[in-house]
């Protein structure tokens, strides 16, 4: 699994918007539909107004392939122009699990 962490930042609640129109047209439904995807989910960190994080994970490489050359990517690209977004992208591939860790998870 390959997930991408994505912050959006903007001004006056630009990034918050875009996420709204981004549900609310139905893309985020799209592409959580598309195969290979595994989650698609905002989040609104509780310190920065102005950010919104979009966790984005995939089963692996060609599908981030086939998502990107999806037409969903031209909307997508046109609402961070809409709302004058910036971007910092982190990439994280999953590890094998290591069970060492299971005594720090509380379920």
């Amino acid at each position: 699994m390959i997930t991408v962490n994505i912050r959006y930042t903007g001004v006056n609640g630009s990034a918050r918007a875009f996420a709204g129109e981004m549900i609310d047209s139905g893309t985020v439904a799209a592409i959580r539909a598309e195969e290979g995807n595994i989650r698609y989910e905002y989040y609104a960190p509780l310190d920065d107004p102005e950010t919104i994080l979009l966790i984005d994970s995939w089963r692996d490489q060609s599908a981030i392939d086939a998502h990107h050359a999806s037409p969903m990517m031209q909307t997508i690209a046109a609402l961070r122009e809409k709302y004058d977004l910036h971007m910092t992208v982190e990439r994280y591939v999953s590890a094998e699990e290591d069970a060492s860790d299971e005594r720090f998870i509380r379920k």
